[in-house]
């Protein structure tokens, strides 16, 4: 994570924090700067460390709506195993459609404006849910638990 740390930073990017071992960074970008990090981190993250990755960037504003927005707080009442599926392309929210016509109990899905919310009260390794969400979006969606992204608000929130 050090060495993610330094990368973000000699890229020009500033506050540079990262969050447990997973490829989590919180970081602000230069003003005046529009273009998406994404690319560029994905490039800078195979040419510097020999990491191919698919990267995902929220802005904290995101960050905040996914965390304020959740419709499944009042169902699930263990942070790990409420799991956050940040679709990479917002609009491919219209692909999980399917799957809230779908009984999964006692799993539930709740779709938010980027986010699929998944409570998988069993975990997440055996969840038919987590793996059906898998199959539709495969590398255009990265997922947190309720856990990390309730760290990574925080986190953004101090920037």
């Amino acid at each position: 994570m050090a060495d993610l740390r330094v990368m973000v930073a000699e890229l020009g990017y500033g506050a540079v924090q990262t969050l447990l071992n997973s490829g989590n960074v919180v970081f602000t970008v230069p003003s005046g700067n529009r273009a998406d990090p994404a690319p560029r981190l994905e490039r800078a993250l195979a040419s510097r460390l020999g990491v191919t990755s698919r990267v995902t960037v929220l802005t904290a504003a995101e960050v905040a709506e996914i965390v304020a927005k959740n419709p499944l707080h009042k169902v699930a009442d263990n942070p790990s195993r409420l799991l956050v599926f940040v679709l990479t392309h917002p609009p491919d929210r219209s692909k999980l459609q399917s799957l809230t016509e779908q009984d999964w109990a006692p799993e539930a899905l709740a779709l938010g404006r980027r986010a699929a919310y998944l409570w998988c009260p069993a975990g997440s390794i055996d969840s038919r849910l987590a793996a059906a969400v898998g199959k539709i979006l495969g590398d255009a969606v990265t997922s947190r638990n309720w856990a990390t992204m309730t760290k990574l608000h925080a986190l953004a929130g101090q920037l």
